[in-house]
């Protein structure tokens, strides 16, 4: 397995009310500033232990509904940069690295499928939420940085795809979101190549991964809520030039808190928290993520 940054988020993903609606037209643009740090479980996949990891990622994303054949829609576009310090023990020694750099591009389409057609803002100003039924498509592009000689890198070098169905029912203040997607893979050609480990060009494959999500969040009054957030995630299995290792099975869940506080007409801030409830394969973080937000609503000229 090479540790990617992209990793802490591609199957671990903590996002509450993903599938809850907005007016068409609607546009957000967030900055979001995420620190992680806590240890990275190798389990015999790559001669290295007692490995740690502390990193910061910022990501500047763009939010836009749409109607979609008369359904409500979305698309999100989202640009990581990180930096990351790490430390180890390669074959007994002390190691530390430093890594800096654009992390892989993420892009998502959602579509809901039920409950929650496509609105101008007067209609949705008189709408009311029940049950949402909801698809999305979530593709990671192999655009950041990726040096093959290295273990840890910003970027994958790897398309990753994952469609997902959610769910999202409401109760007076309460909403309930139960999520489940699969993540697949294309191969990494030239993972962990031409290097003191392996002189030649080496391939890794990875199997899917099954990921389930879920939140219960409470709305205090409309664009100030709060949730509590869990997951968990198995598969993942990896193949290096077709010998399979059976150690580098994931197994892992997360659980965490969001909250959402309005600051003006326009702006708000998300804060979250999240640590590793069970982490078998792979990183084992804390993370505190902090997000600003400038949404507005307007169709293009």
């Amino acid at each position: 397995m090479a540790f990617s940054f992209i990793s802490l988020s591609h199957a671990q993903d903590l996002v509450p009310r993903a599938y809850v609606i907005t007016p068409v037209h609607s546009n957000a643009i967030v900055l979001t500033s995420s620190f992680f740090d806590g240890d990275i479980l190798f389990e015999g996949a790559v001669p290295i232990t007692d490995s740690s990891g502390r990193i910061y990622v910022s990501t500047l994303s763009y939010y836009h509904s749409l109607n979609f054949l008369g359904r409500s829609a979305n698309v999100t576009a989202s640009l990581p940069y990180a930096v990351g310090n790490f430390r180890g023990k390669v074959i007994g020694a002390d190691i530390k690295a430093y890594r800096s750099g654009l992390v892989d591009t993420i892009f998502r389409f959602s579509v809901n499928l039920k409950g929650g057609p496509a609105l101008s803002v007067p209609k949705f100003r008189s709408w009311n939420q029940k049950t949402l039924i909801g698809l999305s498509l979530k593709i990671v592009a192999p655009t950041g940085q990726y040096d093959p000689t290295k273990l840890i890198n910003p970027g994958t070098n790897r398309w990753g795809f994952k469609p997902e169905l959610g769910l999202s029912r409401r109760w007076g203040h309460w909403i309930v979101d139960a999520y489940g997607g699969v993540v697949f893979f294309t191969p990494n050609h030239d993972f962990f190549s031409r290097n003191q480990f392996s002189t030649s060009t080496n391939t890794q494959s990875q199997k899917p991964i099954a990921a389930f999500e879920g939140h219960l969040s409470y709305d205090v009054r409309p664009r100030l809520w709060a949730s509590l957030d869990g997951n968990f995630w198995r598969g993942g299995r990896t193949t290096v030039n077709g010998i399979e290792n059976p150690g580098s099975l994931q197994s892992n869940s997360r659980i965490g808190g969001t909250a959402s506080v309005p600051i003006s007409l326009h702006q708000s801030l998300k804060f979250s928290y999240s640590r590793g409830a069970y982490v078998r394969f792979g990183g084992n973080f804390q993370n505190l993520s902090v997000g600003w937000q400038y949404s507005w609503i307007g169709k293009p000229e």
